[in-house]
């Protein structure tokens, strides 16, 4: 029998030990900032989350290493940021990405 998509995730959060410190809350630019691209892995294993519909609680204390039993404001506050930022980055923000590797390429 497989198991479930939360089990999954769960244990690819176990394993995976590239865990990132993360700010309080997400950045909020209209480009690619530093912070991004440190917490690319962050981002994806948010959306993995997002995708697998795991509680927003155990996706603050894994992946975020957040404790929302001790602050649930600002655990909430800092997986809902990181998450609307993984979703723009991953819907548009990618763009400059190529934008800019098609500069570097032309340009050798």
């Amino acid at each position: 029998m497989l198991a479930d998509p939360l089990h999954r995730f769960r244990l690819r959060c176990e394993m995976t030990e590239l865990t990132q410190t993360v700010a309080c809350s997400a950045p909020c630019a209209d480009h690619i900032t530093p912070y991004d691209q440190q917490h690319f892995i962050t981002y994806a294993r948010l959306l993995d989350a997002d995708a697998a519909q795991a509680d927003w609680h155990e996706v603050a204390r894994i992946v975020l290493l957040q404790n929302p039993d001790s602050d649930p404001e600002q655990a909430r506050l800092c997986w809902q940021t990181h998450l609307d930022r993984a979703k723009w980055v991953a819907t548009t923000g990618y763009q400059q990405l190529i934008a800019e590797a098609e500069i570097m390429t032309s340009s050798q």
